[in-house]
């Protein structure tokens, strides 16, 4: 082997070990706080819920459309489910380890999202999954993996709502094209910065005690709707 094809394998192997380490960043995130605003405890980045991604080319931003529209297409929410959440809000009461947490689910500024949750609940989807990030100003949970990389992808639905103690959303990239279809989060202070990047959906009403004494691992024994 001379010199040049040498290096040309040396290139070809980089690029392959940078690729690798890129795909291992985890699928899901949340922006950081800006300075001073709240503190955040570092954790491993496949727990986050933002990983860096490149700019996409035209042809993965085709793709991506595609796989927009064929998950919208191939959703299990009907559309009839959706106009009648549209019109009245519903409460959800999260069953966990630590007691219970009552919310208010926005159903008209959210049909999609509230739709998505609400089915997922009563088919038992949530049943004895974790929470599996846990921070000093948020908690998510829903992952059926339990390791922040699970879950499908359906569109965002953005609104006014402000992101305050207590707020429920779903996680997301933030790049404003999809957001995770199972992944949820609460957040324990108030998070502007998270607003218009997210979708809110929801509200705590009750257990917010709850919220704060959630801990990494502690299970969603179930999630009634009412």
């Amino acid at each position: 082997m001379n010199k040049i094809q040498l290096t040309i394998l040396i290139v070809i192997i980089a690029i392959f070990a940078v690729l690798f380490y890129s795909s291992q960043a985890g699928y899901l995130g949340l922006s950081t706080p800006p300075k001073g605003q709240v503190s955040i405890t570092q954790i491993p980045q496949q727990m986050d819920f933002i990983t860096q991604t490149p700019p996409l080319s035209q042809q993965g931003q085709n793709q991506l459309q595609q796989q927009q529209q064929q998950t919208a297409q191939s959703s299990p929410v009907t559309q009839a489910s959706l106009e009648s959440y549209k019109t009245a809000s519903a409460t959800a009461v999260i069953k966990t380890s630590k007691g219970d947490i009552t919310l208010v689910l926005y159903g008209e500024d959210a049909p999609y999202t509230v739709a998505n949750f609400i089915k997922k609940a009563k088919d038992g989807y949530y049943n004895n999954l974790t929470f599996h990030r846990v921070e000093d100003w948020v908690i998510q949970g829903g992952d059926p993996k339990g390791d922040g990389t699970g879950g499908g992808s359906i569109p965002v639905e953005f609104n006014d709502k402000p992101f305050l103690r207590g707020s429920l959303g779903a996680a997301s990239r933030g790049d404003g094209k999809v957001q995770n279809d199972s992944q949820f989060f609460v957040t324990k202070e108030d998070s502007s910065h998270l607003n218009g990047a997210y979708t809110n959906f929801g509200m705590v009403t009750e257990g917010l005690d709850v919220v704060d004494k959630i801990a990494i691992g502690d299970k969603i024994l179930g999630i009634t709707i009412q």
